[in-house]
């Protein structure tokens, strides 16, 4: 039964070690981190991905699907870097290199290093589902800290989507909504409450998710959205928005602005047993005016006033326009830009619709005809 040592130096013999200037050279090549956390966060090399060794094997693929991609293994002193090398051969791939001395030689030569920005030890409890999962983990819970998403209403959709949002920890929310808690709001906005009857919504929406987590920076915004307070409001350097807009002009005005500044729009809408989801990123698919370049006569429009909602629609769509900001936040998945998402509550049943951008936009086309801002006739609040 050969020993520890004995065991290294014959898997060593059957591996590839690279030399950190010739590792520095490969091209494309893919840098994986094996040691465990506590190790990373005392810092790691440049561009290198956290694996811990426990976990490469179930994990390599996600980072590196081309069996043909040259992988680059480290550890602190090149052990269990070659075991893991050994391992990942094994599965197939062809170019692995385990880098002789480790981080702890990389270290000792004055290379560059990167000091990871870690989470506080209360951040790691309470965000610890998302550190679970490869895809986020804490780089992505840190982008979500980071972030500062805008929520166009305090209703329906965006209450259940100020609370996900809240919960999953995204820094800054902005809320706009002039609005005051009245008791037919309760039947589907889960924001509000009996206690907040008779005040204002963004009121009662920060109140909410304070007390769900101290982390999350509330701004308010008692107001309805126009043309005169949308530059001044957008000012405020929002990374993404979230529109909950019960009404077209408001929508509108949203998008149009969306498009001058670069803004992405995670867009939802509902009536009775409908809703619809999909994302409007500037320059990269279409605008809210490629699916619809002027708005319906008043009409043709009727509101949720009117024809009534399902009390629970809200929060289904409200859930997916989260799950699509928390995506464009992170950077993570496929956004569903250029799709649309139609849900029927009735059926429970998803389809998709293509979007395509329009040349002829009125607002993102080659050529623009609207290059400001549009005040529509207000339809009735939903």
């Amino acid at each position: 039964m050969p020993s520890y040592r004995e065991l290294l130096q014959q898997t060593k013999s059957e591996i590839d070690e690279i030399d950190a200037s010739s590792a520095r050279s490969l091209e494309g090549a893919v840098w994986i981190d094996v040691r465990e956390a506590d190790e990373w966060q005392e810092g790691h090399l440049p561009g290198a991905v956290h694996i811990p060794r426990g976990f490469l094997e179930s994990r390599v693929e996600g980072v590196a699907p081309d069996k043909a991609t040259p992988v680059v293994l480290y550890c602190a002193s090149a052990a269990r870097s070659a075991f893991a090398a050994k391992s990942l051969e094994e599965l197939g791939y062809q170019h692995v290199h385990s880098l002789a001395g480790g981080f702890t030689d990389w270290k000792r030569n004055g290379l560059e290093i990167t000091m990871p920005r870690t989470l506080s030890p209360e951040k790691r409890t309470r965000y610890s589902r998302h550190l679970l999962i490869p895809e986020i983990g804490e780089e992505g819970q840190l982008k979500l800290l980071d972030s500062r998403i805008l929520l166009i209403g305090a209703g329906g959709l965006g209450s259940p989507a100020s609370l996900y949002l809240a919960a999953a920890g995204v820094g800054t929310l902005g809320i706009i909504d002039a609005d005051i808690v009245d008791e037919t709001n309760l039947q589907r906005q889960i924001a509000h409450s009996l206690d907040t009857l008779g005040t204002p919504k963004v009121d009662s929406a920060k109140r909410r998710i304070e007390g769900l987590n101290p982390d999350v920076d509330v701004v308010t915004y008692r107001e309805r959205l126009t043309s005169e307070n949308i530059d001044r409001i957008l000012d405020d350097g929002w990374d993404l928005i979230v529109d909950g807009a019960d009404n077209f002009p408001t929508r509108y005005l949203v998008n149009d602005a969306s498009v001058w500044r670069g803004i992405p729009v995670v867009h939802g809408s509902i009536y009775r047993f409908e809703g619809q989801v999909t994302v409007f990123e500037p320059h990269e698919g279409p605008c809210y005016r490629c699916l619809f370049p002027e708005p319906p006569p008043p009409e043709l429009a009727p509101s949720c006033a009117e024809g009534g909602v399902l009390g629970v629609l809200p929060g289904i769509v409200g859930s997916l326009q989260t799950n699509e900001a928390i995506k464009l936040v992170a950077e993570i998945g496929e956004p569903i830009v250029g799709r649309l998402l139609l849900f029927d509550a009735l059926a429970t049943e998803f389809n998709e619709v293509k979007i395509e951008r329009r040349a002829d936009c009125p607002v993102c086309g080659d050529q623009p005809t609207i290059t400001e801002y549009i005040d529509y006739v207000e339809f009735c609040a939903r």
